[in-house]
């Protein structure tokens, strides 16, 4: 009996979290550790989950396991990135890394291969952002999976908005 209520437990326990406004991020795209969900618009410098769009660029990503399956369209896992550029900021992408208004973005420089050795997508952006575009990195690793792969995202693809209520390790990697 106690093996079957520990089974019932644990699972009702994850939901009852996650309806709470809860996320837990175990990825190198934001810090390790438990956000919470706010009801705000996002901002510059945010944290957010996002539904990547439905083209070519995720489908890849997806097949690749950089994406989980989930309840985005196209059966996408939500994302979780930085807001580092919105409306108004000039954004270049290229070979050399990630520069937002001439400034350049640590840890942005783009991989030529994954961890699996497969050749990385190539992005080449020179613009300024318009009022529905926001750029979304990660500004704690130099491997995730972020916009130097994928470019500019559309702000009506951001979910939430997520505040840190406890950050596992602040380390850069």
């Amino acid at each position: 009996m106690k093996l079957v209520t520990i089974i019932l437990i644990i699972p009702a326990s994850f939901i009852i979290i996650y309806f709470s406004g809860y996320r837990i991020n175990i990825t190198k795209s934001i810090p390790i550790g438990v956000y919470r969900t706010v009801n705000k618009a996002a901002d510059k410098y945010d944290y957010v989950i996002f539904c990547p769009p439905e083209n070519e660029i995720f489908k890849e990503a997806r097949s690749r396991d950089y994406i989980d399956i989930g309840f985005c369209p196209g059966s996408y896992g939500f994302l979780m990135k930085k807001i580092v550029a919105t409306k108004g900021d000039h954004v270049t992408i290229s070979t050399d890394g990630v520069f937002i208004n001439g400034k350049f973005l640590p840890l942005s420089v783009p991989l030529h291969r994954d961890l699996q050795g497969r050749v990385m997508n190539k992005i080449a952006i020179n613009k300024v952002l318009s009022d529905s575009e926001v750029l979304l990195m990660s500004d704690v690793s130099k491997t995730s999976f972020d916009a130097r792969y994928f470019g500019i995202i559309d702000k009506k693809n951001i979910v939430s908005v997520v505040k840190p209520v406890f950050i596992f390790n602040e380390e850069k990697k």
